[in-house]
């Protein structure tokens, strides 16, 4: 799966991207785990997520959060990764205009910055939030 390098508000965000095979795949973005507690893209369960959307034919990217990797920047309680994330979809559709549905995916950390973009891009089709971390996070968004 090939390395993508994209420009976000902190500099480089390293991610891995796999195209789907069709002009109309549907495309899905997958998000890691807190990176303060070391998450980062191949944190198995996001590799598991990406894998998912591969096997049923998604074009789909993960990458890792500012500060994390070869991801430039520091981390920055969410704001910052919030931004990340909605860089990466903006390049994901970007990249595949002809999407037929748009999902996003996340683990712990990554379920909640998931959820919040969701909140923000009316345009998505479906999301999995995998363990969202409730006990350490506002949710109160969702309401």
């Amino acid at each position: 799966m090939p390395e993508v390098v994209l420009t976000g508000a902190a500099g480089r965000i390293e991610g891995r991207y796999s195209q789907g095979k069709s002009e109309t795949a549907p495309v899905a973005l997958v998000l890691h785990p807190h990176p303060k507690a070391g998450g980062q893209m191949n944190n198995p369960a996001t590799v598991q997520l990406f894998h998912l959307f591969m096997k049923r034919g998604f074009s789909v990217l993960r990458f890792n959060f500012r500060g994390v990797g070869r991801s430039q920047g520091e981390f920055d309680s969410g704001i910052g990764e919030l931004a990340d994330a909605a860089t990466a979809l903006d390049w994901l559709q970007t990249t595949n205009p002809a999407a037929s549905q748009c999902w996003v995916a996340g683990y712990s950390f990554g379920a909640w910055i998931g959820m919040q973009l969701l909140m923000r891009r009316p345009e998505t089709d479906g999301f999995i939030a995998v363990s969202p971390p409730t006990n350490a996070y506002d949710f109160s968004f969702l309401a």
